[in-house]
C-alpha cells in the first residue's frame, strides 16, 4: 500500500514524498517573462517547506500565448539564465522542480503580446476580442515552440516538464468540442481532437530524450454545455499513456465557468475536497501511468486515503501552499490539522494588481490581532 511520505520515482526522477505543488500563476516574473529574485525565493521557500515536487508557474512557449502580466516565459533563450538560478536554488534545498509549458491560445492577452490570440476556431460568445483561427502553419509553429521550450527547460536544469493541457489553454481547446469547431484533421473525432497534444508530446520527447520526465495536466471535464466530458478525457488519457507520458495531473473546469472553475470556492468540508477524484479513479482503472490529483485537497487523512486506495499516486495542491508553504513539513511533524486555506480565491487579487500572489485572508487576520 502506498503512503504519502514514502519515496517514489517518475521516470527516474526521485521524489521524497507524494506531495506536489501544482503550477500557480504568481505574478512575480519580470515584464519580459524572465525569472526574478522574488520568484526564486518563493520556490526556495516551497522546497524548504517539504513538498516533494514543485511544478513551476505556467511558462508561455510563445509570446502570443502569454495569458497575464507577471507570467513566466520560456519562449526564447534569454530566459535560460534566470531559470537556471531558480532550479539551482531549489536543488540546493534538495528539492525537485519541473517547468510547466503553457500556451494560452484563445485566452492569450493581446495587450501584452501585441498579437491577435490564436485558437483552434475563431468562435464568438466566450470572451471579447478577436481570435485568429489557426492555420496548418500556425499549428506547426506551436508544436515547434513546445519542443524548443522543453529543450530550454532541460538546459536550465529543470528535473522535467509538464505540458499544460487544461483550463481552456490551447491544447485543451483542441481537445474540447466547445472550442474546437474545425473540420480538418484536427477537429471532429476524439482522435482528431487529440492530435495536437499527442504531437506536442512526441516532439518534446524527441527534444529531451526518453529518460527525462514529461508530464501533462489535463481537464477531466469542463462541466459546461458542449464541453469536454469525462469519457473523452479517459480516452485521451489512455492515448497519452500509450504514447509514453510519464504522469497525468487531473484537473478540470474553465475560467469562464464560475461555478466549475479549477479553483473552486468554499472547500470547508471533507466531502467537498478532491473534487476531481471520481474522474481520477476512472482513469486510474484504465492505465498504469502515475496519476496526480489536484483540486480542493485540504486534509491529510483524505489525501492519505486517496493514495492508499489507489485513486491517485500523488496529491497536488496550489492555494493551501500559498498560505502555508511549510504545510507538508507540518504534517510530517505530526500536526495533521487540515490546511488553513479557506478557499476564497482572494490570493489571486494582488497578482492581478501586479503585486504578486499571497494570502490576503491571512494578512487580514494578522492585522486584526495587532
Amino acid at each position: 500500500m502506498k503512503t504519502l511520505f514514502e519515496p517514489s520515482e517518475i521516470n527516474g526522477m526521485k521524489l521524497l514524498n507524494r506531495f506536489v505543488r501544482s503550477a500557480t500563476w504568481e505574478g512575480l516574473a519580470a515584464d519580459d517573462g524572465s525569472c526574478t529574485p522574488r520568484l526564486v525565493d518563493l520556490m526556495v521557500t516551497l522546497a524548504k517547506g517539504g513538498v516533494g515536487l514543485i511544478i513551476s508557474s505556467h511558462a508561455y512557449v510563445q509570446k502570443v500565448g502569454q495569458a497575464s502580466g507577471g507570467q513566466l516565459g520560456i519562449h526564447n533563450d534569454d530566459m535560460i539564465p534566470g531559470l537556471k538560478e531558480m532550479t539551482a536554488a531549489v536543488h540546493d534545498q534538495n528539492g525537485k522542480i519541473i517547468c510547466q509549458l503553457a500556451h494560452a491560445g484563445f485566452f492569450g492577452n493581446a495587450q501584452l503580446s501585441g498579437q491577435t490570440p490564436i485558437a483552434p476556431s475563431a468562435i464568438d460568445g466566450i470572451a471579447e476580442g478577436l481570435r485568429k483561427e489557426m492555420t496548418a502553419k500556425d499549428i506547426q509553429s506551436v508544436v515547434a515552440a513546445f519542443a524548443a521550450a522543453a529543450h530550454r527547460a532541460k538546459i536550465a536544469g529543470f528535473d522535467g516538464v509538464q505540458i499544460h493541457g487544461a483550463h481552456g489553454y490551447l491544447l485543451s481547446e483542441f481537445i474540447s468540442p466547445m472550442f474546437n469547431h474545425r473540420t480538418d484533421e484536427y477537429g471532429g473525432s476524439i482522435e482528431n481532437r487529440a492530435r495536437l497534444p499527442l504531437a506536442v508530446l512526441q516532439v518534446i520527447r524527441e527534444a529531451v530524450g526518453a529518460d527525462y520526465p514529461v508530464l501533462i495536466k489535463m481537464n477531466c471535464n469542463e462541466f459546461t454545455e458542449n464541453g469536454l466530458v469525462a469519457e473523452d478525457f479517459i480516452q485521451i488519457g489512455k492515448m497519452l499513456a500509450d504514447d509514453g507520458i510519464d504522469a497525468i495531473e487531473v484537473s478540470g473546469g474553465l475560467p469562464v465557468s464560475p461555478k466549475t472553475r479549477p479553483s473552486q470556492l468554499g472547500i470547508n468540508k471533507e466531502e467537498k475536497e478532491a473534487y476531481f477524484q471520481e474522474e481520477a479513479r476512472a482513469l486510474k482503472k484504465q492505465t498504469n501511468t502515475p496519476i496526480i490529483l489536484v483540486g480542493g485537497n485540504r486534509s491529510f487523512h483524505v489525501a492519505e486515503r486517496l493514495v492508499a486506495e489507489g485513486v491517485a499516486d500523488y496529491i497536488s495542491m496550489s492555494r493551501p501552499l500559498i498560505r502555508e508553504p511549510h504545510l507538508i513539513n507540518r504534517w510530517k511533524a505530526g500536526d495533521l490539522t487540515k490546511a488553513a486555506c479557506v478557499s476564497d480565491n482572494m490570493c489571486f487579487r494582488p497578482a492581478i494588481k501586479g503585486e504578486g500572489i499571497y494570502c490576503v485572508t491571512e494578512e487580514r487576520e494578522q492585522a486584526k490581532q495587532k
